[in-house]
């Protein structure tokens, strides 16, 4: 706009509407999400008195942003406050998911080691077997549950529907994503953190 319309000495040019809310909910957002992440980690740290456990349950932040962007993709989103939205709220889904699936591993770990059957990797991979591949469906059944709390919002019409449309797409596609990664991923940095204990 500068370079191709001459604006007499005195005036500007400002961008108002739309626009200008965008750019003030951007910069509130910019403080929102960390802060958000980090209440998120310290409620976790919190909860399971290892770093390094909380830094795997919040692995699965990454994880879900894939499906989430797939999906806002294919239902031909664009980007916007309600999806912002949508993406803090899938944080806490993701440290929900998360924590469940470190859960059954951490239990059929120390269940192992209280038996005095963890002594070899071997012992390591059947209880990671245990905890994570045989406990599938309670891990399914939580997943689903949310993800159908989520879709009528997807399905919904009306006044509003829009911004609600776009708040739960980011939630449902980095749910599914998410809880397909953390079955193939989780176990094997559980794996590579306990192995370390039996040298």
């Amino acid at each position: 706009m500068a370079e191709r319309v001459p604006l007499p000495p005195g005036t500007r040019i400002e961008w108002a509407g739309v626009y200008e809310y965008w750019e003030r909910a951007v910069q509130r957002l910019w403080l929102v999400v960390p802060a958000t992440l980090l209440i998120v980690a310290l409620l976790l740290y919190w909860n399971t008195g290892s770093v390094i456990e909380t830094g795997i349950v919040l692995l699965a932040v990454p994880f879900s942003l894939i499906g989430a962007v797939w999906l806002l993709w294919a239902l031909e989103y664009n980007f916007s406050i309600a999806v912002l939205v949508g993406l803090i709220a899938l944080a806490g889904l993701d440290a929900q998911t998360g924590v469940v699936m470190l859960l059954y591993l951490t239990l059929a770990h120390r269940k192992r080691v209280e038996q005095d059957h963890m002594r070899t990797p071997a012992d390591l991979e059947e209880a990671i077997v245990e905890g994570a591949a045989r406990r599938i469906r309670p891990k399914l059944m939580t997943v689903v549950a949310m993800t159908a709390g989520l879709l009528p919002l997807l399905w919904s019409d009306g006044p509003g529907a829009d911004v609600m449309k776009r708040i739960a797409a980011p939630m449902v596609g980095g749910l599914a994503s998410s809880f397909a990664l953390e079955l193939l991923v989780y176990p094997a940095l559980f794996a590579i953190w306990k192995r370390r204990s039996l040298s």
